[in-house]
């Protein structure tokens, strides 16, 4: 059985200013992916062909907006409160400072530059 998430993408207007504040929150380099036709402008974050867990890509589209939208992608993270600080310090606004969610952890909600609201998983 695999797990119900493969992978993920996240809509940007702004590659350039999405790039730097997904890189600065998470300390991490994403890599250019080419696309099919070269209508999409794909970023993805490390990934790990074996690894658990599911990762993705920041998306310039034309037709394809930033923010509104009703699908919630959560990062894992080691104290999810030093992403939420990263978040504010890079351009981006959280919506809730992290908080207990019992036995499975704490969570944090942020906005990124693009106006789209992620999630921030830690179980410390």
């Amino acid at each position: 059985m695999n797990n119900a998430v493969c992978w993920f993408e996240i809509y940007v207007q702004d590659m350039n200013r999405a790039k730097k504040f997904y890189e600065s929150v998470f300390e991490t380099r994403l890599s250019k992916l080419e696309s099919p036709g070269g209508k999409m402008d794909y970023w993805t974050f490390p990934m790990e062909e074996k690894g658990c867990g599911s990762t993705g890509a920041l998306v310039r589209m034309e037709g394809a907006p930033s923010g509104g939208n009703s699908t919630l992608v959560y990062f894992d993270c080691e104290d999810c409160a030093v992403q939420a600080k990263r978040a504010a310090d890079h351009g981006g606004k959280v919506d809730k400072e992290k908080f207990s969610i019992g036995q499975y952890g704490f969570i944090a909600l942020v906005f990124d530059t693009e106006g789209n609201m992620i999630g921030l998983h830690s179980m410390k």
